[in-house]
This record gives structure tokens, sequence and C-alpha cells, in this order.
């Protein structure tokens, strides 16, 4: 059984707030539904538009294995995997973790490059936990 760094709905809350950097690239603001955790997501905006007040299902893997196992260079290529449920999946790679000191108190960040497209995640230690510097892991989203 696959286990889940984060799965969760979210909400778009905004999209290119400072403008549009990059023509194929759109920076999300997005809040899960119980509005704990923040997140900044690049989407290449071509292949997946997101737009304000849409709904989505957003997974981070350490694995597309349903077994839980991890992906090799030797997974089978017809095996079915996590990424079937999904219509966007992009794998990156965990560089930073850090802190923030907030009103509502101490909050954690991560940060995910995918290629150059980042994610970053923000929330209550308790909801953070698990992450590792140097961990590859996928994100997946659905549209609700």
């Amino acid at each position: 059984m696959v286990k889940f760094h984060f799965d969760d709905i979210i909400e778009v809350q905004d999209v290119n707030v400072e403008g549009k950097k990059y023509d194929k690239v759109s920076r999300v603001d997005a809040k899960s539904e119980d509005g704990e955790i923040y997140m900044q997501l690049d989407v290449n905006s071509e292949l997946y538009p997101m737009h304000p007040k849409e709904k989505y299902r957003m997974v981070l893997s350490e694995t597309l294995n349903l077994d839980g196992t991890a992906v090799t260079s030797h997974s089978e290529a017809k095996q079915k995997s996590l990424a079937d449920k999904f219509e966007y999946v992009m794998h990156g790679l965990l560089y930073k973790i850090s802190e923030e000191k907030a009103k509502a108190g101490v909050k954690v960040v991560v940060y995910i490059s995918f290629g150059g497209l980042q994610l970053m995640v923000r929330g209550a230690p308790i909801k953070m936990h698990g992450y590792k510097v140097d961990q590859r892991l996928f994100l997946l989203l659905r549209k609700i």
C-alpha cells in the first residue's frame, strides 16, 4: 500500500499574482480544504491550466507503484500505477526545509523542484512531518 506525504483537496486561490513570467508556466496559490496548508505551485499551463476557485486532489508520494515499492528503471511499463488515477504528474527533488515564525505559531516550509518548476508548501509541524532533504517525490493532481 502506498503511503503519502500529502493527500488532500486543494482550492486554487489565485494564479499569477505577481504577473506571468514565462509563457507556458503559471504560479498557482492554493490552500488545503481545511485552510491549514498554503502552497505555491508552478505548473505547465499549456498542458494543465488551473483557475481560481477550482478544486483538485493533490498527492505527494515517494512512489507511483500501487504496492508502495520504489520506482526503478526495471519497473514494467504496462504495470498499473498511481499515475493512472491522475491527470498531471511531476517528479522532483525536495531541496530545502525551513521554519517560519508567524502569529499563529511556527510553520514548516518545504521546497521541491520539478526540473525548474517549483512547489512551496507551508503548514503546521504536525502536518509537515516525514519530509527529508534530497528526498525524491512525485506530485499528482486531478481536478474534482
